[in-house]
């Protein structure tokens, strides 16, 4: 096949020092294509140590430049929007590179459990990989390994065989051989129950295709048969006495507990007075994103971003035979794709002037920093996050038929289902308004009223003031002036007191539109109160200022008495 060094040795070569230094190896190189080009293959490695070798000391050192993508891929990780497909073109190509080890030789990775039997050896069957999938880091060590309800899980299964040596028995010598040997089936079962058998083979790559979500256990069985025959002669080259045939059929597995993802989103829908929409999605696993328009030019995505990285037990293999094992480097590394909650958080495309996020709904979680690994840099929340199940925005533009949900598994898009309450959520215009209706020198009293602007019905926001059925829609909205949070009683109207002079602006909050069967959009009223505005304010006013005047009309006229009296006119009138 054609080489492939050309496409991988950039990534390869950037990540030997890093990598080495944390004692683990580095994606070799070997004979085939694996379907990704220079700048794809170096975004794929975010478990190396990322210490950053100059372009000039790179060219020195390999004799060869590199991509603007790979000498950054060299000093950080990179991080995706959306579940890329490299993870699974790199693995699904690289897989061909496993080769088995021959009758007296047994490969297998770090991680594999070897099983022996009578003359079967260090036996195993490894799961390699399962695509597409995603590994969801949702919290501190809790780590869900979701994968696509239709995929391949690919395997490696390997083995020696322990042949006797010659046995004698008085002037009788035996003789043993191989006759044959081979792996005589492979199998997917899913919950201990078989889905698909194949003939057996070194490298299963078996399809398979899951039910409902929910938390399954893959395993791949493979049943190992191998036959011997023995010859015995008198003596060790007399004519042969007798032949006998001893056979072995041994049984080895692989477990992987996977959750399935098959994504559901129920969606809402709101026709705002101006003409803007609101869209609003939920749904209870993670999900990356959904799009508004059918040509994706305005999207929303949730708190997921996406990096890969390999599978660091397929780094090296053990080569077993019957002296001893020793360590070899591996040819096949799987990568996979990983979803970490970002500290970007949820975002709206284009920034500028694309969708404007209302709210976002979600368990809240603590942050998986910690347990991504030292050599993991993204930005990862550093502290507790919501973990957007849902968002709720309103947009200019929105084609509701265009509207798709992605998963954080790459192919899986949600289905979308009409929520029990329906699809749409009408919203009508309030009217508030603000009123003084009593004040003094030292405050003001207001009155708010709340009102439907088409009906003029009172839009009420205290529950305990109006009839609501149990299973009715709570109105969570509330009034906001002077830093103080109201609601309205059955009449529409909250009543609140202002102890500073000033303009004030109360503002109502509707609340989501999504958990009410009739919404509102927002409003706002100015009212302004001044003391001087009032007869008592003014009279206030001149008593307070007249008490302020006071010592200097006091001091005034004292001092206008003393420049009297030392007046020299005064004194020569004063004399006889």
């Amino acid at each position: 096949m054609a080489s492939r060094a050309p496409l991988v040795l950039t990534a390869v070569l950037c990540l030997a020092a890093g990598v080495a230094a944390v004692g683990t190896a580095p994606p070799a190189p070997s004979s085939e294509d694996n379907g990704l080009t220079e700048n794809e293959s170096a975004t794929l490695w975010s478990r190396d140590a990322d210490d950053y070798m100059a372009e000039r000391e790179y060219r020195q050192r390999y004799g060869e430049t590199r991509s603007a993508m790979a000498q950054l891929a060299n000093g950080t990780d990179i991080t995706f929007t959306r579940p890329p497909s490299t993870a699974a073109t790199w693995t699904r190509n690289d897989f061909a590179d496993l080769d088995a080890g021959g009758p007296n030789t047994s490969i297998s990775p770090r991680n594999a459990t070897l099983k022996d039997g009578t003359l079967i050896a260090d036996a195993h069957a490894t799961i390699f990989a399962a695509q597409p999938s995603t590994r969801g880091h949702l919290g501190p060590n809790r780590t869900v390994h979701y994968v696509a309800p239709n995929g391949t899980l690919r395997g490696f299964v390997d083995y020696r065989v322990r042949v006797p040596n010659t046995s004698p028995n008085g002037n009788r010598t035996t003789d043993w051989s191989l006759v044959a040997h081979e792996i005589e089936t492979v199998r997917l079962l899913v919950d201990g129950e078989p889905v698909v058998e194949r003939e057996g083979t070194h490298t299963p790559a078996l399809p398979y295709a899951l039910g409902d979500d929910g938390q399954v256990t893959l395993t791949l069985e493979a049943e190992i048969h191998v036959r011997l025959r023995g010859t015995t002669r008198a003596n060790s080259s007399g004519p042969v006495l007798n032949t006998t045939t001893r056979a072995e059929t041994l049984t080895v597995r692989d477990s992987l507990a996977v959750e399935v993802y098959d994504l559901s989103a129920s969606v809402y829908y709101a026709n705002y007075p101006n003409g803007d929409a609101g869209v609003a999605v939920f749904q209870s696993q993670p999900w990356q994103g959904y799009t508004l328009t059918a040509n994706r030019s305005a999207r929303v995505r949730g708190v997921w971003r996406f990096y890969t990285a390999r599978d660091m037990r397929w780094d090296t293999l053990v080569r077993s035979n019957a002296t001893g094992s020793e360590r070899i480097e591996s040819d096949a590394i799987p990568v996979f794709v990983h979803a970490y909650p970002s500290r970007i958080g949820p975002r709206a495309e284009p920034v500028r002037d694309g969708p404007d996020i209302l709210e976002t709904w979600g368990t809240n979680a603590s942050s998986p920093a910690a347990s991504l690994g030292k050599h993991i840099h993204v930005d990862v929340v550093n502290r507790s996050y919501t973990a957007s199940h849902g968002v709720a925005v309103r947009a200019d533009r929105v084609a509701p038929a265009a509207i798709q949900v992605a998963g954080i598994v790459r192919g899986v898009n949600a289905s979308i289902t009409e929520p029990d309450n329906g699809f749409e959520r009408p919203l009508s215009r309030s009217n508030l308004t603000a009123v003084v209706i009593e004040q003094n020198q030292s405050g003001a009293r207001v009155r708010l009223t709340l009102r439907s602007a088409a009906s003029g019905e009172p839009i009420v926001l205290n529950d305990s003031a109006r009839d609501v059925p149990a299973d009715g829609p709570d109105r969570n909205g509330y009034l906001t002036i002077a830093d103080q949070r109201v609601e309205t009683n059955a009449s529409g109207v909250a009543v609140v007191t202002l102890d500073r002079p000033g303009i004030y602006t109360a503002r109502y909050h509707p609340g989501s539109w999504v958990s009410q069967a009739s919404a509102y959009v927002g409003d706002t009223a100015t009212v302004r109160w001044h003391p001087l505005t009032t007869l008592d304010g003014w009279v206030a006013l001149a008593v307070e200022v007249g008490w302020q005047l006071l010592p200097f009309v006091v001091a005034l006229y004292a001092g206008r008495r003393v420049l009297l009296l030392l007046s020299p006119t005064r004194r020569f009138a004063d004399k006889p």
